[in-house]
This record gives C-alpha cells, structure tokens and sequence, in this order.
C-alpha cells in the first residue's frame, strides 16, 4: 500500500494577522502563502515545515462554516490533512469500513487538489481531510 503523510495541520483563528504575529512572528515559520478562498469563505495562510505545513483559517464573515466553528467551539485545531495517492480508492476503501465521509465525491480546487472530508464522528472526534495533489 502506498504511503499516506501529513499535508497540513488546520487551526481556526479569529484575526489573522494577531495570528502570525505568533507563528510567523514569534516562532519563526515562514510565510509560504497567503490567499482569500472566496468558496470557504476564508483567509488562509499557508507556514510550511520540514514535512507538512500549518494552516491558518481565518472567517471572511460571520456566516461561513468556519465562522460557525468558530463561534462554537473557539479558536484552536481545526482539522488534520492527510495525503493519500489515489483519493477515489480511499474514499471506497472507507466507505467499506462504514466510514461516513462528508462528501460523495471528491472535490477539486483551483489549483486541481482532489479533497473531501471525513465525519469526525468516524474518527474518534477528529476533523479528518483527505488531499490527493495533481
């Protein structure tokens, strides 16, 4: 079986600049990316490691999913990524393990990443994404 890794770390923020005032800032992880994802409703941002990067989301507005999250649960971790080489054969190989995925098919950004996310009920409370790169 292929190699699965760790894509990106997700954490929500509520102001995105106080945030990388600490991670970029303070610890010291650079700034790889910083973009408006209109679809999600979000800022992200992008601060790569060795393996792996964290990401920063950011509400746009007070409507989003995230904003939900946010005002639900507070800032913190999010969900983790996981890189998988063939998404449509995970997500089928979950789906036999009665794993409730929150999506039927994958999703496709614009940078062309396959996505879809699984039911943190399924995952021992954990928010899990599934990314296949292009």
């Amino acid at each position: 079986m292929a190699r699965i890794s760790i894509n990106h770390l997700a954490i929500v923020v509520e102001d995105m600049q106080a945030a990388l005032g600490f991670w970029r800032d303070a610890l010291g992880l650079p700034l790889g990316e910083l973009s408006r994802n209109l679809s999600e409703e979000v800022d992200i941002a992008f601060l790569p490691l060795e393996q792996g990067e964290i990401e920063l989301l950011a509400p746009i507005n007070e409507t989003s999913g995230v904003a939900r999250y946010l005002a639900k649960r507070g800032a913190g971790m999010h969900h983790i990524c996981l890189e998988v080489p063939d998404i449509e054969i995970t997500m089928q190989r979950l789906r036999d393990h009665a794993v409730e995925l929150l999506n039927d098919v994958p999703k496709i950004d614009d940078e062309g990443k396959r996505y879809c996310f699984i039911h943190p009920k399924s995952a021992f409370g954990v928010l899990v994404e599934l990314y296949q790169l292009p």
